[in-house]
């Protein structure tokens, strides 16, 4: 699930290798740049749930590197953990101030930084900011963001996995959960390969967000129409890809056919 995936900002090799390690046999999906920029773009292209980021850039100061990550739309709502070599109190503050989460000196005890990683995680699900099944953006947040982009310019769209539940009624809620998540993630792709910096994407309940200030929303949703379709007969058996669909209550008066899930684009009322 996404909130297991975690990036590392970290241009020291021993730290990096120590945590890449360490998490990885935690069950965690970790990825690395040891540079500001590098993270940024991993950031924006992969979207983990939570940022382990150094202080201490050979690009960038920290600091920038998170407020840059604030200043993204797709980036703004990820937890940020900082790991530095300065203790003093205005260094911290400054972290702080800048939307970072947590801020953690070196050297610093692993277990410590793991319940700190899990807290921060565990937080940002319980108070309705990520969504657990995608690590997406929810809730309030999905409310404030779309009402503060209107009037600004920019256009909007509401995504539903059409043949959702009658995918979890025959492949089970578990995978069906990972079907939303891998949805998220084709528009989370197109997003960053065609949409702009400022583009948003939130979840409202199985509702994907989008707010993009692309100029053409229409060839935009198509993309991400056609990347979910092109993806999607990965998530089947081999004769439900087949035949397209799945044939529900076969044999009895029941019997129905639900092609196969793809992302249809609803009125949906103002958030």
């Amino acid at each position: 699930m996404q909130s297991n995936r975690l990036l590392l900002i970290e241009d020291d090799f021993d730290v990096a290798e120590m945590l890449l390690l360490y998490f990885r046999a935690m069950n965690y999906e970790v990825l690395h740049a040891d540079t500001g920029a590098g993270g940024i773009q991993i950031a924006s292209q992969r979207f983990p749930g939570l940022i382990l980021l150094d202080v201490m850039l050979p690009d960038m100061d920290g600091y920038d590197v998170c407020l840059e990550l604030r200043r993204r739309a797709l980036t703004r709502f990820i937890p940020i953990l900082f790991l530095t070599q300065k203790d003093e109190r205005s260094d911290k503050v400054r972290g702080l101030t800048l939307g970072a989460d947590d801020y953690i000196t070196k050297p610093f005890d692993i277990d410590e930084l793991r319940l700190r990683v899990e807290g921060a995680i565990r937080r940002a699900t319980r108070e309705n900011l990520q969504e657990p099944r995608t690590g997406l953006p929810t809730g309030d947040l999905v409310t404030e963001e779309m009402q503060r982009r209107r009037g600004s310019g920019g256009g909007e769209l509401h995504l539903t996995l059409h043949g959702f539940e009658a995918y979890a009624e025959v492949y089970s809620f578990m995978a069906a959960n990972e079907a939303l998540y891998h949805a998220g993630r084709c528009i989370r792709d197109v997003l960053a390969e065609h949409g702009t910096q400022d583009d948003f994407l939130g979840i409202l309940k199985e509702t994907f967000i989008v707010g993009s200030y692309t100029p053409d929303l229409a060839a935009l949703e198509q993309r991400i129409q056609q990347r979910f379709a092109d993806m999607v007969k990965t998530l089947y058996n081999f004769v439900d890809a087949g035949r397209g669909g799945l044939l529900l209550h076969p044999g009895t008066a029941d019997e129905r056919f639900v092609p196969l899930m793809h992302l249809v684009r609803s009125a949906g009322e103002a958030v």
